[in-house]
């Protein structure tokens, strides 16, 4: 994959991405406002978190860090790479509706295991109730993933990248019916999430069959090569399983205070709309690219690689976090404060969302940094550094809850988030210069610093300039739209001043990418 084309796939995640986000900010922003703050909302938060948590763990996660880089190479050596996706197909869907049955049985102990502080009150039995509803989610939307990442093996990121939109669309669809049919939004919201996977399969499933990836369904066979993605596999699912260990104690720790679990679950919203928008287009590219990398021995071109998506990363990253630290509030009110969502619930929200941006570009980083380790399929390094990270983060949000609240977990998932960096920055060393960033990331990485800081202090001054305007329903709107456009003026102008990046570069390669 040629540079250009590693933009230009980089491009069409980020593009669809960036919808997907944008969407599911206007589906929180409804939920927020139909349902609030409080039980019920707590409830469908960690029914929910349910079938994502284990899709992380067995598809996006584990099954996928070891698929990918697989598929990749035998497509790029033409090794039967259909007959390969066929099994792994095949073994996925045996172990996910195992997975299934079990947790529709025993979903009472999966509830309590991991929201421990909802027991004996009104959220658990709603939690019970709406996990069985949605949790069969994870097999419709595992399969998406795998499919998915065939498709962006090679090299077709849209449709894989169009799927989640159509839980956003959907869920909007649902929650503007429900007050003019007069149903109970919740309920509207559950049944939505199983229909949903059904239309996401159906997408992917039509677009692998049009680019000639016909992966059908049969029985599942125990191959020389399944042997060896099982072996790959259950390292990442293991690292996967970390940090999912991470939220749930996030989830137990916020389960003891009174409306902490939709609180926390709103500002993670915020902050994940530049990570999946930044990290995750770049994480889905980049593997692929650094695993035909290494087949084709090209160390240059995969250490290039690396370079520009890190320095692409934080330059649209950095100004970011620093935006959601320096203004939080404004956002916040003006996003979310509504209907069943008060001032009081605003400025909680808000304080998570700054303490989460500190992390943000720990969180793009790893990412960026993840694939060095994956292409080469190890995935054993990457797990042993999630266990570190994660007693940080158990550590940190368990001791600190007595002294501070429900605030800890928001603490603890940012600073786990830099233990990860950290470590997989100094692991990456010991394969040598093409797992490191070159000098030119090195230079532009202070200049986009320097650059978010100025576009910071200049965030700070219009806020306070601003402030009435904020406050003001009806052109609270058009106030906020002010203030992200001044920034992104300021930031673009900055960045061009101090060399963070260089915007007639950057229409040369949109140019070339058109030709």
């Amino acid at each position: 994959m040629k540079p250009v084309r590693l933009l230009s796939g980089i491009l069409t995640v980020g593009v669809w991405t960036m919808l997907s986000r944008v969407l599911g900010v206007v589906r929180e922003i409804m939920i927020l406002a139909l349902i609030g703050p409080g039980p019920v909302m707590d409830a469908f938060v960690a029914a929910f978190r349910l079938p994502n948590m284990f899709r992380r763990f067995f598809a996006e996660g584990a099954f996928n860090a070891a698929f990918v880089p697989m598929f990749s190479k035998k497509v790029e050596a033409d090794e039967a790479p259909l007959v390969f996706a066929r099994d792994a197909l095949n073994g996925l869907v045996t172990v996910l509706m195992t997975l299934t049955g079990l947790a529709l049985v025993f979903m009472p102990a999966l509830v309590y295991a991991t929201a421990g502080g909802f027991a004996g009150d009104e959220r658990f039995d709603l939690t019970v109730a709406f996990g069985r509803i949605m949790f069969p989610y994870i097999l419709l939307i595992s399969l998406s993933a795998m499919l998915s990442g065939a498709l962006n093996a090679t090299g077709r990121f849209a449709a894989a990248a169009a799927a989640p939109v159509l839980l956003n669309v959907l869920v909007i669809a649902a929650l503007a019916i429900a007050p003019h049919v007069g149903g109970d939004a919740i309920l509207w919201l559950i049944w939505t999430v199983p229909v949903a996977g059904v239309a996401q399969l159906a997408l992917v499933w039509v677009a692998a069959e049009r680019a000639g990836l016909r992966i059908r369904p049969g029985r599942p066979r125990l191959t020389p090569d399944m042997k060896r993605l099982v072996i790959v596999a259950v390292p990442a699912a293991l690292a996967a399983g970390v940090m999912q260990v991470n939220l749930l104690v996030g989830q137990l720790v916020a389960s003891h205070f009174e409306k902490a679990v939709g609180w926390l679950y709103a500002a993670d919203r915020l902050y994940q709309l530049p990570l999946g928008v930044v990290g995750i287009a770049i994480g889905i590219v980049l593997l692929p690219e650094l695993s035909r990398r290494l087949k084709a021995e090209d160390e240059a071109g995969g250490r290039a690689a690396l370079s520009r998506a890190g320095e692409l990363s934080l330059a649209l990253t950095v100004p970011c976090a620093v935006a959601l630290m320096v203004m939080p509030l404004p956002i916040v009110s003006v996003l979310f404060q509504r209907g069943a969502t008060g001032p009081d619930d605003a400025a909680a929200i808000a304080l998570a969302v700054a303490i989460y941006g500190l992390g943000l570009p720990a969180f793009v980083l790893q990412k960026v940094l993840q694939p060095i380790f994956f292409a080469r399929e190890d995935t054993k390094s990457p797990f042993r550094y999630a266990v570190v990270a994660m007693v940080v983060n158990a550590a940190l949000a368990i001791g600190l809850a007595p002294a501070i609240g429900w605030i800890a977990p928001a603490i603890a998932t940012t600073a786990a988030g830099w233990i990860m960096v950290a470590q997989l920055s100094i692991g990456g060393r010991r394969f040598g210069e093409v797992a490191r960033f070159d000098s030119r990331f090195g230079g532009r990485l202070w200049r986009i610093i320097a650059a978010s800081a100025i576009m910071g202090a200049a965030l700070w001054v219009m806020q306070l300039w601003l402030g009435g305007l904020l406050a003001t329903p009806g052109l609270r709107y058009a106030a906020l739209a002010i203030l992200i456009g001044a920034g992104v003026v300021v930031y673009a102008i900055a960045g061009q001043a101090t060399g963070a990046f260089n915007l007639a570069e950057m229409r040369a390669t949109f140019a070339r990418r058109r030709a």
